[in-house]
């Protein structure tokens, strides 16, 4: 997997993954006007399908084909095998997350609206992994950001989804302007909005100390996008009230492309050992970890409803993520480091998809939310309930599953950087997670259902939570070239 680090001519065809994405955005939009009257979806089911499997297909081939790095749009982007990698993460998930809408939606009406709106935000998230510049990572943050707030709404006649939405908006638009507010005190100190600008400008002792503050307000924004603390109440409110695709999408996809534009402005922009920065953000995300990790799993420990302990074990996840950016030092393995926690963030959008995926099954069946609703559901439907404990059990980290070998590299790592705490902490929360997540498991397969069911067997949805199972445990033994891949990319920056 070498070959992502050659340097090849790839010019424009390094960002069709996002153009496929919002090409197909635009012509389900333009399908939608011509045809307003069409009461099957199966079109614009189909139209949407092949959008973001053919960008799938795009980023993994140009990937594994070695793409880049190159810049366009005078530097403003650049296509490298870490824009790649997040952009391939980011179709994936929009794949899953649009083949189990299909019946989620049933035959609502605004269907193409919420196509349109998925495509559009996920195109928004691809292009966040490849901007390189300050003001192309804030109109990408907005691509991704305004579709995401009509979606948690989506369900106009529903007061939680409407009440998520109004939320979900609101802390958005102050953390959306917190980081205007950043980029403009960076901006002040350094006079350029390009990344590998501004890390050239912080090796002059010149530089106003005033970038340090600046740094700070971008960090809070990151933490907004990723869900981490303390920047992270948002996220309960609007997993829990969104329907159950979209909770899906915001909770995989969105949160690795926060992740992919932390990573990308934190270690281009502001390397380690530099001067002029003045602030050890570094120091700053340890802590941010810490604190992530142990809201997010001790608050998820006293859930009673299965989603919103989910949209609290996805806060957890975000700190198992910064312990990426948390570990790096100068001169150290932060390649290796960073390399885990993108190949976790890749075996998370898996699992974390398919469980949320799971909950909007339930929601089709209107069997309840909370942990005793789902009692004796392995009785009804054994194969979404083999799937959803494969999604927990993976969750949580035990063995046999993917979501093990990537947490065990990514502490492997974390203590190999020299931050073996953090590890510690990663582990004794991901124990804390197997506590909670049994609660389910032992409903669906050892309690009894309080009155039979009656259950139906969606295709769509049925389908995406079997490919999300299906590759949740195949990633157990293909995590090398999994891994192998991140690191490389992840070292070129």
């Amino acid at each position: 997997m070498t070959a992502v680090l050659q340097t090849g001519a790839v010019g424009w065809v390094g960002i069709t993954p996002s153009l496929m994405l919002a090409a197909t955005a635009l012509a389900i939009f333009g399908y939608d006007m011509i045809r307003p009257d069409a009461t099957r979806q199966g079109v614009m089911v189909v139209m949407s399908l092949v959008g973001s499997v053919s960008a799938a297909v795009l980023a993994g081939a140009l990937l594994v084909t070695g793409a880049g790095p190159e810049t366009l749009f005078g530097g403003a982007l650049i296509v490298d095998g870490f824009a790649l990698f997040f952009a391939l993460i980011v179709a994936l998930v929009t794949t899953l997350v649009l083949l189990g809408a299909a019946e989620y939606l049933g035959g609502g009406p605004h269907r193409a609206e919420f196509y349109t709106l998925v495509l559009f935000a996920a195109t928004g998230m691809s292009l966040m992994a490849a901007a390189h510049s300050l003001a192309t990572v804030f109109v990408a943050l907005e691509l991704a950001s305004l579709p995401s707030y009509a979606l948690v709404a989506y369900l106009k006649q529903d007061r939680g989804s409407v009440e998520a939405g109004l939320k979900y908006f609101l802390v958005g638009a102050v953390a959306s302007a917190v980081f205007a507010f950043g980029i403009s005190l960076v901006y002040a100190g350094t006079g350029v909005l390009g990344l590998d600008a501004i890390a050239a400008a912080l090796g002059d002792t010149s530089v106003e100390p005033v970038v340090g503050v600046g740094v700070v307000f971008l960090l809070a924004g990151f933490a907004f996008k990723t869900a981490a603390v303390p920047v992270h109440l948002w996220a309960p409110a609007a997993y829990e009230g969104a329907p159950s695709p979209v909770s899906a999408f915001l909770s995989s996809a969105s949160k690795a492309a926060g992740f992919a534009i932390a990573i990308r402005v934190l270690m281009t922009a502001f390397p380690i050992g530099v001067v002029g920065v003045g602030v050890d953000w570094v120091l700053l995300v340890q802590i941010i970890a810490v604190a992530t990790m142990l809201v997010g799993n001790f608050a998820a420990a006293v859930q009673t409803t299965v989603k919103r302990m989910l949209a609290y074990s996805s806060i957890g996840h975000a700190g198992y993520g910064l312990i990426g950016l948390a570990a790096v030092s100068a001169g150290g393995p932060a390649g290796d480091v960073l390399g885990a926690t993108m190949a976790h963030l890749f075996v998370y959008g898996f699992m974390n998809t398919g469980a949320f995926l799971f909950i909007g099954l339930t929601e089709h069946w209107k069997i309840g939310r909370s942990i005793r609703d789902f009692d004796g559901l392995a009785a009804d439907a054994p194969i979404a309930a083999v799937a959803m404990t494969i999604f927990l059990l993976s969750l949580a980290g035990l063995p046999f599953f993917g979501g093990f070998i990537s947490k065990y590299a990514l502490f492997t790592a974390a203590i190999g950087a020299g931050v073996w705490w953090l590890a510690a902490v990663g582990a004794l929360t991901s124990a804390l997670s197997v506590f909670y997540y049994s609660k389910v498991v032992r409903a669906m397969w050892i309690e009894d259902a309080a009155a039979p069911r009656q259950l139906d067997r969606p295709v769509g949805l049925y389908t995406a939570i079997v490919i999300a199972a299906v590759m949740t445990v195949v990633l157990l033994p293909g995590f090398g070239p999994v891994i192998e891949t991140a690191q490389a990319v992840a070292a070129a920056l």
